[in-house]
């Protein structure tokens, strides 16, 4: 799936936002939910405001998930089925605002990477997350 480029930038990149995961899931979450306000509805209980405790906390869980992604790229699948079984059957989140979340993110990349964030690190992510978003929908089938 990834070319070992590929997982290096992926790799690079999440060295820049370890530590970072709570800020980086509530401007996600944050960006997701202005831009795409149906998207909300799932998280009824979350503010609106980047500094509230709740939208940090989920977050941070968010970018936990993106992060053992990560470390486990070559078995997503093992590594995010609980996630998956959470979304899929208990959560019953719609499958289609994967796609929202992705492009949320790489936006937050963007404008907190800037200049290090190449297009080709732009295209691996993009493979990356999607594969993320394939392992977590699998289940609704």
């Amino acid at each position: 799936m990834l070319s070992a480029q590929e997982r290096t930038q992926i790799a690079q990149v999440w060295d820049l936002i370890a530590g970072h995961e709570a800020q980086f899931g509530a401007e996600l979450l944050l960006r997701l939910f202005t831009v795409y306000p149906s998207t909300k509805v799932y998280f009824p209980h979350l503010s609106a405001c980047q500094d509230a405790t709740q939208l940090l906390s989920h977050g941070q869980r968010m970018l936990a998930a993106v992060g053992a992604a990560v470390q486990h790229m070559d078995n997503l699948r093992a590594a995010l089925s609980p996630l998956a079984d959470l979304h899929a059957l208990v959560l019953r989140v719609d499958p289609a605002n994967f796609p929202l979340l992705i492009q949320c993110f790489h936006v937050v990349l963007a404008s907190h990477l800037q200049d290090e964030f190449t297009v080709q690190m732009q295209a691996a992510w993009d493979k990356f997350l999607t594969g993320v978003a394939v392992v977590l929908t699998e289940k609704y089938r």
